[in-house]
């Protein structure tokens, strides 16, 4: 290996040749089997697989989770998309400062899915790379008129497109689409764009949150409310039932879905309704809907049934989802007749 002597620092194909010679002397060393036999092989070959991930941790790369090469797939391609009112236009120089300092710093937002070809069967890893904001931050030409006449329906179609729209693979996986008009709820808007392989939708909402600030102190963190403490009622001999049986439950529950859930690989079907999706509906385009409810009262319901916003927010959908799963199952067996 030689010394690039213009910039004083091994040169492209120096590093790289230096970053294969370290992998396969790491490998070299640790599977290197001892005389005691079999079980020393054992620790050396996981000796191997340590300093093989180190090696990949350096260089900037880390496999890719058996979950997000699922998300990958060509029969299960999924996005998650978010969509934020705002009650101000877009600050394009303050929102683009906050992404260069939060998230795109952040290891899975700068890196993309790449694959060794040279090995057989070699499985997806993140490698970092350089992120331009001009490729992330997306701003639509829309039809003026359109946004104009019915900014409600405009903004509902757009969100709907970006449903079936594929992503770039050659750049990390997430997008920001700014939508710069008033609806009737919000003065802009922005629809974010992520592949379900980067996270799940707990580590995104947490990671999201962490790049926003307070608005009464722009040096600090949103804080969340913390949830109150329990109230404890009863001996410790009642507290002790209840947990008990807590777990008792718990245990049957996960033995009644394991059950259903080898049953219906195996011979189970679902029952014809009207929501059974016809093959290929996962590729079909989805609309996305929303509805707005007052926050006094949700909070009204709330302390009256002394739970949380999150529990009124949860029982309004599965109640609204129950009555209307009950009325076309209505109407559509009535059709069936």
């Amino acid at each position: 290996a030689t010394a690039d002597p213009a910039a004083g620092s091994p040169s492209p194909s120096t590093t790289s040749s230096s970053s294969s010679l370290r992998r396969r002397a790491a490998l070299s060393v640790n599977t290197s089997a001892p005389a005691g036999g079999g079980r020393g092989m054992e620790r050396k070959s996981k000796g191997a697989d340590e300093g093989e991930r180190d090696v990949e941790r350096a260089a900037g790369s880390a496999p890719v989770s058996p979950a997000g090469r699922l998300f990958r797939e060509a029969h299960f391609n999924c996005y998650i998309v978010a969509l934020l009112g705002l009650g101000a236009p877009v600050d394009v120089a303050a929102a683009r400062a906050g992404l260069e300092a939060t998230l795109v710093r952040h290891p899975r937002f700068c890196s993309v899915q790449v694959s060794d070809d040279v090995k057989k069967n070699a499985k997806p890893r993140w490698v970092r790379t350089t992120v331009n904001l001009d490729d992330h931050v997306i701003f639509p030409d829309l039809d003026p008129a359109a946004t104009s006449a019915d900014p409600d329906r405009a903004l509902e179609d757009y969100v709907s497109s970006l449903s079936t729209r594929p992503m770039d693979n050659s750049r990390p996986l997430w997008e920001f689409h700014v939508l710069d008009f008033p609806t009737s709820e919000a003065a802009g808007a922005v629809a974010i764009r992520m592949h379900h392989s980067l996270g799940d939708g707990v580590s995104l909402i947490s990671l999201l949150t962490a790049c926003t600030r307070s608005a009464a102190d722009p040096a600090r963190l949103p804080a969340l409310p913390s949830p109150p403490p329990p109230r404890r009622s009863g001996g410790a001999a009642l507290a002790l039932a209840a947990w008990a049986w807590s777990l008792v439950a718990l245990a049957w529950n996960t033995l009644v879905d394991v059950a259903l859930f080898v049953a219906t690989s195996w011979f189970l079907r679902d029952a014809p309704t009207p929501f059974l999706g016809s093959p290929g509906v996962e590729f079909r385009r989805k609309r996305f809907l929303n509805c707005t409810l007052s926050l006094d009262d949700v909070k009204l319901v709330k302390n009256a049934m002394k739970c949380t916003v999150n529990d009124v927010l949860v029982g309004v959908t599965s109640a609204a989802l129950s009555r209307y799963y009950f009325r076309k199952i209505g109407e559509w067996r009535h059709q069936q007749r």
